[in-house]
């Protein structure tokens, strides 16, 4: 198993970032090295590509990293209260959308799109995916 962990640079290759973003995650906390070798080489699982990108994505809807390490430190939760939450949460962007005066119509609609895309990051978010 240990030739299937990957070195920082081959980490940062696969992920298509530097090795410095790297170091970076892994002091955030985003990142936690699987062991370390012989050499005392950090060296990371190969599911470590996806939560990189994982990252990135969330980080691009305006999410801070610091939140984003939060989130993944703080591990499963009851999903079916988290989907209630969202499920009211939507009905209730699509009730006061309704009633609300066509000048809000515009700031709503920017609501709704960064909603949908925050949605469509976390479906693409892989099983396989390793929680600190």
């Amino acid at each position: 198993m240990a030739d299937a962990l990957l070195k920082i640079g081959e980490l940062a290759a696969r992920a298509e970032v530097s090795a410095r973003t790297i170091d970076y995650y892994t002091s955030l906390g985003l990142l936690v090295p699987a062991q370390r070798s012989a050499g005392n080489y950090r060296l990371y699982s190969p599911a470590d590509v996806d939560r990189v990108h994982l990252v990135q994505r969330l980080e691009a809807q305006g999410i801070p990293l610091e939140e984003i390490a939060t989130a993944l430190a703080a591990g499963p939760e009851d999903t079916s209260e988290v989907l209630a939450k969202i499920d009211h949460d939507l009905r209730s962007l699509q009730s006061i959308t309704e009633t609300a005066p066509a000048e809000f119509h515009g700031l709503l609609s920017i609501i709704a799109t960064r909603v949908h895309s925050l949605i469509s990051v976390a479906v693409q978010v892989p099983p396989h995916l390793p929680i600190i």
